[in-house]
């Protein structure tokens, strides 16, 4: 029973609210004059100012304190899974990137594996996002090109069956061969298709969009930029309503200015808020490996030798900070972009995604600050903040 506290429901935001938490599942919520203690309710009595949140849905993100999705062990998964409600973040999606077919098969038979038999006690892995190979090679990033193939509707088969059927999201070029024949067949099968790392133009975007495609990866990086008379990738992403749209605001990635151009834009209905980490997020500065690259970390920022941005070090509770300083959006807001927008791009709105009886107990309290006081994954207190 967390009381007296600002609740941030899925229908209205409770000021002098509770909620209560009971076998995994959210039993109670209501202002604090509607609670009758039951004797075996154990209270944790904060103030209004702590305001308690659904947990965040992560659905791009590599890896976390010197692990990784492709290193392909259960206990990399178990460390991210650990690691992750520090930041607020409650479910992810086990996120692999371009490599070889034996390295990629590898990690997705891992994550299926870790999957079924995963705990209650961290943060649930909910699927993996599948980031390339099926990638353009002119929008290659941080992916490295050598082993981006044209998309290909038997290996994406294997691949699906290798982790389980747990493949939940796909991000791929739909302008390469075969790319639109992929997007069809990976709608026809309930798994999210994101254009991302594409130089499509618009027109192409909208044949997609036809296909099935409904997602954008990590908007302004590794795509077709904006253009007066070839709106791109980015227009699309600002003028389509189909589409589902991640961004990385750590202000580095993209600017203040553009964060708060693309939510003026977009608006919190379409936005999804991801940290696309790596395994230096949690460490120290220092030299890291990605793909086999070594990637220079600093305080803020994560390179290639070359000076390429590698993914981030961006925590979920900085990345709301960010976007709240960079857009002045409130916090009901922010929950429909790290919460309700995921739950419901993955087909896991009626069990996550916001607070509402009957739903996971995914809960996080912030305090006045906004930095995460505790987290709760399915109900089991997964990380508390030390005072």
């Amino acid at each position: 029973m967390i009381y007296n506290v600002t609740v941030y429901s899925e229908n209205q935001t409770l000021k002098n609210g509770y909620i209560k938490l009971t076998n995994k599942k959210i039993t109670e919520i209501g202002e604090t004059h509607q609670y009758v203690r039951q004797p075996n309710d154990h209270v944790i009595e904060l103030s209004p100012s702590y305001k308690v949140i659904p947990g965040a849905i992560d659905v791009h993100i590599h890896g976390v304190n010197n692990a990784d999705a492709m290193d392909g062990t259960a206990e990399a998964l178990k460390t991210m899974a650990r690691t992750l409600p520090k930041e607020g973040t409650t479910s992810f999606l086990a996120t692999t990137m371009t490599q070889s077919n034996e390295a990629i098969e590898k990690a997705l038979r891992n994550a299926g594996a870790y999957i079924e038999e995963q705990t209650d006690a961290d943060a649930e892995v909910v699927g993996i996002h599948l980031e390339g190979p099926f990638i353009s090679p002119k929008r290659a990033g941080a992916q490295p090109p050598t082993h981006i193939q044209d998309p290909n509707v038997a290996l994406f088969q294997e691949w699906q069956k290798a982790a389980g059927g747990h493949i939940k999201l796909v991000t791929l070029a739909p302008e390469q061969p075969n790319g639109l024949a992929l997007t069809s067949y990976l709608k026809e099968t309930n798994v999210v298709a994101s254009i991302g790392h594409s130089d499509s133009t618009y027109d192409q975007v909208g044949e997609a969009i036809e296909a099935g495609a409904s997602h954008i990866t990590h908007l302004y990086n590794g795509m077709r930029g904006l253009h007066h008379r070839e709106p791109g990738v980015l227009g699309a992403a600002y003028l389509r309503d189909e589409l589902f749209v991640e961004l990385i605001t750590d202000g580095i990635h993209c600017r203040p200015e553009m964060v708060k151009l693309a939510y003026d834009q977009i608006t919190s209905e379409r936005m999804i808020l991801i940290t696309d980490s790596l395994r230096a997020k949690w460490l120290k500065n220092g030299t890291y490996d990605l793909g086999g690259q070594p990637v220079h970390v600093n305080d803020t920022t994560a390179t290639l030798a070359d000076g390429t941005l590698a993914g981030s070090i961006l925590k979920m509770n900085d990345a709301i900070k960010n976007t709240m300083s960079f857009t002045n959006c409130s916090l009901e807001d922010i929950v429909k972009m790290t919460a309700e927008n995921p739950a419901k791009q993955l087909n896991l709105f009626d069990t996550k995604g916001s607070l509402k009886i009957g739903k996971d107990a995914d809960i996080v309290v912030l305090n006045e600050n906004l930095d995460v006081k505790m987290t709760f994954c399915r109900g089991t207190l997964s990380f508390q903040k030390e005072d």
